[in-house]
């Protein structure tokens, strides 16, 4: 029997009404703040989320404006406002702001315009709470500021180092010829740019630099560019004046804080180009300008930076400003990959097995022959860090009584993947289930989704970011990942 139009219509309309359940029931559960408001910019939708991150009750956000719920913000400082007046998009802007109740927020947020036959009707807008992670920055400079200051009274400073050149381990030719670079460059005040992939060394070769300098005296400040959000980097990096935006003090960015020392900068190719700009700029003039600030302050800072992709792959991309690399690059150090120091993986493994029988208050003499074997063909993708959690992982599973580390004392990927599926050439794609059994299906599926990541991030010249998008994650679950397999 067939269906008239006026059932079909009524059954259309009950199937919007349960699909608008439904979907209003999704975007409250979910973890990110969902900010919906009209064309007159009145709140029709506001998840839990959302309410968490602002502080206040659904029931009382409901219906009311923008304005009268924050009343720290204006026509520019708010993004929903300016997306109603622009319908430009906004992309990840932090924005500081106060709630009704008188409490300060940080928030990352991207605000979309909602359009219907061209004309905006409304805007939503998709927030991550960033307050603690601002709070938690806030005091990291408040220290690092207090630190500088009681040193400088001291006769005798120390820097926040604890590497030399003689902790230094390697006899292979490509580390003794980049250990001979940073020693040299060490009797220099030239910027120094160190490149190699992630567990490498970098920030140790840094350190030691600055210790063999004559800034070792003075402080050395390391920070990563990739850890802080590029909103809250220029602040971090130059500096703040109070009033420069809602809950903004006086307070010296890293450089006044490296004043006189060493600035090392890590992963500087996750820096926004923008700020790549302006940090070019400092380097020429010597000059640092806090933001919102009238006035320079002249700095006395050495730049070591450091990234973990090809420099040519980051200027092929745009990734890294051509003017600020040539500016960097005055010493170039490449640190090899293991892989590629072979004759340096036993040597290290005995090293990191004395560290540990100091920790752990043991007396291991050594490793077996399978485990040499095993180490020497294995492709290890998180370097020399890698190696020193694989062999603190084989203490862990130690007995009291036992001196030597076996093959069943190392991590999964040693026992459960053939040692010859390991090798450096493997890495570069998937291969078909092994033969070698028996292996259990997590093991194996690990194994595979280590390689996807892998090559993503090769692809994506490291950018987190830009990786989490194409994989369809979350940019902290693969940050999750990739901490897990030491990537």
């Amino acid at each position: 029997m067939p269906i008239t139009s006026k059932k079909r219509v009524i059954a259309v309309s009950k199937l919007a009404a349960i699909w608008s359940e439904e979907l209003e029931w999704l975007l409250g559960i979910i973890n990110v703040g969902i900010h919906l408001v009209d064309k007159e910019g009145t709140t029709i939708f506001f998840n839990e989320t959302m309410a968490e991150i602002d502080g206040l009750d659904r029931r009382d956000v409901i219906g009311q404006n923008i304005f009268d719920l924050f009343p720290s913000l204006t026509n520019e400082s708010s993004t929903l406002s300016r997306v109603l007046r622009t319908g430009e998009e906004i992309v990840d802007k932090v924005q500081t702001y106060m709630n009704m109740k008188g409490k300060q927020i940080t928030s990352i947020n991207s605000t979309y315009p909602l359009c219907k036959e061209g004309d905006i009707i409304g805007a939503v807008e998709l927030a991550e709470d960033i307050t603690r992670i601002v709070q938690l920055n806030d005091q990291v400079l408040d220290l690092r500021q207090q630190l500088y200051k009681k040193t400088r009274e001291k006769k005798n400073t120390q820097n926040d180092t604890q590497y030399h050149f003689s902790d230094l381990i390697g006899e292979s030719s490509l580390f003794q010829q980049a250990l001979t670079r940073a020693k040299r460059a060490a009797r220099t005040q030239s910027s120094v740019l160190i490149c190699g992939p992630t567990g490498t060394g970098k920030e140790l070769i840094a350190q030691s630099i600055h210790n063999a300098s004559i800034r070792r005296d003075k402080p050395f400040i390391a920070q990563n560019c990739a850890a802080v959000p590029r909103e809250l980097m220029e602040g971090l990096l130059f500096g703040t004046t109070k009033g420069a935006f809602t809950g903004a003090i006086d307070r010296p960015g890293i450089f006044e804080q490296a004043d006189g020392g060493t600035l090392f900068l890590d992963e500087i190719n996750s820096l926004d180009v923008m700020l790549q700009a302006k940090l070019l700029r400092v380097l020429q003039d010597g000059r640092v300008r806090r933001v919102g600030g009238a006035s320079e302050q002249e700095v006395n800072v050495r730049i070591l930076a450091a990234m973990n992709i090809s420099p040519y792959e980051a200027l092929k991309h745009n990734i890294l400003r051509s003017d600020l690399f040539f500016r960097l690059n005055v010493v170039n150090i490449e640190l090899p990959p293991l892989i590629r120091r072979k004759e340096d993986i036993i040597l290290l493994t005995r090293h990191f097995i004395g560290k540990f029988n100091q920790t752990f208050a043991m007396k291991v003499s050594g490793i077996s022959e399978k485990v040499a074997q095993t180490f020497l063909t294995y492709a290890w993708p998180g370097n020399i860090r890698e190696l020193r959690h694989t062999i603190e992982a084989a203490f862990n599973m130690l007995e009291e009584n036992e001196e030597r580390i076996e093959l069943h004392h190392l991590p999964l990927q040693f026992t459960e993947l053939p040692t010859e599926s390991m090798s450096a050439s493997d890495t570069e794609s998937p291969k078909s289930a092994p033969s070698a059994y028996p292996m259990n299906l997590p093991g194996y599926i690990e194994s595979i989704e280590r390689v996807i990541i892998e090559e993503a991030l090769k692809h994506h010249e490291g950018n987190v970011s830009k990786t989490a998008e194409a994989l369809g994650v979350k940019r902290q679950a693969l940050q999750y990942k990739i901490k897990k397999f030491n990537l």
